[in-house]
């Protein structure tokens, strides 16, 4: 399809059905997806999207299934990825491509970006879309925490001097919350870059588990049990069981506050010694049913019209992937007018203190050496 020109690519889409595997675990993001993308695709291209739920190692683990099976056509047509997961479909050769670099809208993507241009810094080469940005940042509530700490070394001994308050979640969020403790322990994020390096890995790890060590018997339930995602990690946060809950998209305090998950006074924190921030991106795989029509979701996920919806805060809160100075002029007023209006944190500071990922085996090894080592089953 890559090879075709794009009407041709239109006129195969019209009329399919594409099947989007993808994470459902936010309302917000599923009402953009269900209530304006879905309708949107139907009414301009005939297209008739389905989003099911579906990340990470499953992802992987069906493509697998699906190759060994000898099933020439898959189930499913577009995927929702980043990072870790694209490096492993891209080692497993899982992905089609290379396809994205032929989307009309890939004009307008913010291609000087390093957090958009790399996917923990694997090259896209093609085989993946960009279609949103996230930064990771700590959440408080102003009332109860009216000076939050403001480095990591300040949260260490604010968690000390307030025992039972402070917990991270089990998965990826936790988990870039420990990175972001190993970039700051280590001396920042340049220590980590170009490729993986086990000595420096080891290093970096053992850093951070003696600063857990110090503070993970202050942990909510002494460190003895984890809450398993960051929904609930905003729960115990809602019901002021602990201080701080977590976000990869400080973005979104607005839109959690509007939809009742947070409580009106809380508020975004970047610590000063930086948060790490990526792209999400979508991938078509190797045995889509419906390539056409994958990469007419994939363009229209690019458009500034869905880039300016989801961005708006209430409705998701998603970082946009576009260089706004490539836009038509009424796009150009468009986006500004809203980073005037609706950001939490103003943009010069989020970019300030935004960190790019590196390799996702830093991201694996941390997740697993930390389960070996830290973690308890919930309750």
């Amino acid at each position: 399809m890559a090879a075709l020109p794009w009407d041709s690519v239109l006129a195969h889409a019209r009329g399919t059905k594409v099947l989007w595997r993808m994470w459902r675990g936010d309302p917000a993001v599923n009402a953009y997806i269900d209530m304006w993308v879905t309708p949107a695709l139907k009414q301009r291209y005939g297209i008739a999207l389905q989003a099911v739920d579906g990340q990470g190692a499953e992802l992987v683990n069906t493509l697998v299934t699906e190759r060994e099976a000898g099933r020439g056509r898959g189930t499913g047509s577009l995927m929702w990825i980043n990072g870790e997961t694209f490096s492993q479909l891209r080692r497993e050769h899982l992905l089609s491509g290379p396809w994205s670099q032929v989307l009309p809208n890939a004009q307008y993507v913010d291609s000087n970006s390093p957090i958009i241009a790399r996917d923990f810094e694997q090259n896209p080469e093609g085989f993946e879309s960009p279609w949103g940005t996230v930064q990771f940042g700590l959440i408080y509530d102003s009332m109860r925490t009216p000076n939050p700490p403001q480095t990591v070394r300040e949260l260490g001994e604010w968690i000390r001097q307030h025992p039972g308050r402070f917990t991270h979640d089990q998965s990826f969020g936790g988990v870039t919350f420990l990175k972001t403790l190993m970039y700051a322990r280590a001396g920042g994020v340049a220590q980590f870059q170009n490729a993986f390096d086990s000595t420096r890995y080891r290093a970096g790890r053992d850093s951070v588990f003696a600063f857990l060590r110090t503070v993970s018997p202050f942990f909510w339930r002494k460190g003895a049990t984890y809450p398993p995602d960051v929904a609930a990690l905003h729960r115990l946060f809602a019901n002021n069981e602990i201080d701080f809950t977590m976000t990869n998209n400080i973005n979104e305090v607005g839109s959690k506050i509007r939809l009742g998950v947070l409580p009106p006074t809380a508020r975004a924190l970047l610590l000063h010694d930086g948060t790490i921030a990526n792209a999400h991106f979508v991938g078509i795989p190797f045995n889509a049913p419906n390539a056409a029509g994958a990469m007419v979701v994939a363009n229209f996920l690019l458009s500034p019209e869905a880039q300016l919806e989801k961005a708006r805060p209430d409705v998701w809160a998603d970082g946009s992937v576009l260089d706004k100075s490539r836009l038509p002029d009424e796009w150009k007023l468009r986006f500004a007018q809203l980073e005037q209006t609706a950001r939490a944190l103003p943009a010069d500071s989020m970019r300030k203190y935004a960190r790019p990922e590196v390799s996702p085996l830093y991201h694996e090894r941390l997740q697993a050496d930390w389960r070996s080592t830290f973690r308890h089953a919930s309750p």
